[in-house]
């Protein structure tokens, strides 16, 4: 994603801020649990102020064992910061293939990413995640998840934690929470290659994934937008985790 150095927002700005956080967060947790769809994604805490993004997203388990053989899935979303604080994503489309089935769409979701302090104001950046999702299967609860993202930029490197919640809401919904953690790691050789590193966690399924991966983005010549993508591979930490997941993504941004 593209950074930019922001002054502090005003006090009354900073109020606004964390009453629209905290009212989100209370719609998530009393309104929808999915498939994991967003399970391989490092979001960033940083919002560009009046970008727009189109992006296009997925994975695919390369794992012989039937749990885990041929499965799938792919996003696509069109997102829009209305100022330098609030980003709003809709995804259109979620499909995944779950192995042995066939493709499916899960359902459409409505996320947010909040920026919570200006880049390099403290020892990390903060932002917050807040997202509904509603499940088109019948019988599959929606889901809301919601947690904090920081990231932390030293030189070179960059190093960005996401502490993801999920909750199950509706008919048929299970009554405990379910926790996700990623991390992304990556050192800047230039803007269009940054080689680095990935991990999730799913404590609730007890599987466990890292393995490399590769980001950049190019600036399109003449043009206020740039293209953006990420490619890696994950390998699975432990047996309850897939053996080898590829990830792939793309996103053109503009003003």
């Amino acid at each position: 994603m593209t950074r930019l150095v922001r002054s502090m927002p005003s006090s009354s700005l900073q109020h606004k801020r964390l009453l629209t956080v905290a009212c989100l967060t209370i719609a998530c947790t009393v309104g929808a649990q999915q498939a994991h769809a967003d399970d391989f994604v490092v979001y960033s805490p940083h919002v560009v102020a009046t970008q727009s993004e189109i992006e296009l997203r997925g994975y695919q388990y390369d794992d012989p064992r039937a749990d885990y053989h041929d499965g799938s899935a792919a996003e696509l979303s069109l997102a829009h910061a209305f100022n330098s604080w609030w980003k709003a994503e809709l995804y259109v489309a979620k499909y995944q293939k779950a192995p042995g089935e066939g493709e499916h769409l899960l359902g459409y979701e409505f996320e947010n990413t909040f920026q919570l302090t200006p880049p390099g104001e403290y020892w990390a950046d903060f932002g917050f995640l807040a997202a509904y999702e509603h499940n088109t299967r019948p019988g599959t609860p929606d889901t809301a998840e919601f947690g904090p993202l920081i990231e932390k930029t030293a030189g070179r490197f960059t190093h960005t934690v996401n502490l993801i919640w999920e909750k199950q809401l509706g008919a048929g919904a299970a009554g405990k929470y379910e926790f996700r953690y990623s991390y992304q790691g990556t050192y800047t050789v230039s803007s269009a290659f940054r080689p680095g590193i990935e991990a999730y966690g799913r404590p609730s399924d007890h599987a466990y994934q890292a393995g490399p991966v590769v980001a950049g983005d190019w600036h399109i010549p003449g043009t206020t937008g740039e293209i953006e993508y990420r490619l890696g591979m994950v390998f699975g930490i432990n047996a309850k985790a897939p053996r080898r997941t590829v990830l792939a993504q793309v996103e053109y941004e503009f003003f």
